[in-house]
């Protein structure tokens, strides 16, 4: 399976309430904060609803 890096890029101050308990659950808590997972459909569904909060990196 693919792994992906995922980054935090802007701040969730100010945004719903689930678009913060996403990116907790993506183990994203602070800006610039990174996470290398495996790209499963259910971590790119989580992925898919912040787009406007993350970078995305496809790894080798």
């Amino acid at each position: 399976m693919k792994k992906i890096k995922i980054t935090l890029v802007k701040s969730p101050i100010d945004r719903p309430e689930r678009q913060k308990l996403t990116l907790q659950a993506l183990g994203l808590n602070k800006t610039n904060a990174s996470k290398e997972v495996e790209a499963t459909p259910q971590i790119l569904g989580m992925v898919r609803k912040v787009t406007h909060l993350v970078k995305v990196e496809e790894l080798a």
